[in-house]
């Protein structure tokens, strides 16, 4: 019992929870590729199948990449505390 709520006080960073996230948009887009791949294999030539695969993995590739970088930018600006006048 103790254990889990040590677990559970834990917050992982905006780094952490971006890469989580350009991690599993990677894997879709790769299961995407993969299951064109497999659709594309009686229909059309080598050559073509992997152009679409290679489009779909830069797609996914860059997409990542975007999302771990625009998740952890920089700090939030601190305002000061406004004053009050009376």
């Amino acid at each position: 019992m103790r254990l889990s709520a040590l677990l559970l006080d834990m917050t992982p960073s905006v780094g952490t929870m971006g890469a989580i996230v350009a991690a599993a948009f990677f894997l879709v887009f790769a299961g995407v590729a993969f299951v064109a791949y497999k659709a594309l294999k009686k229909t059309v030539k080598m050559a073509f199948r992997m152009t679409v695969v290679a489009v779909i993995l830069v797609i996914a590739i860059v997409g990542s990449f975007s999302l771990w970088y625009f998740s952890g930018v920089g700090s939030p600006k601190l305002k000061p505390p406004t004053q009050r006048t009376r």
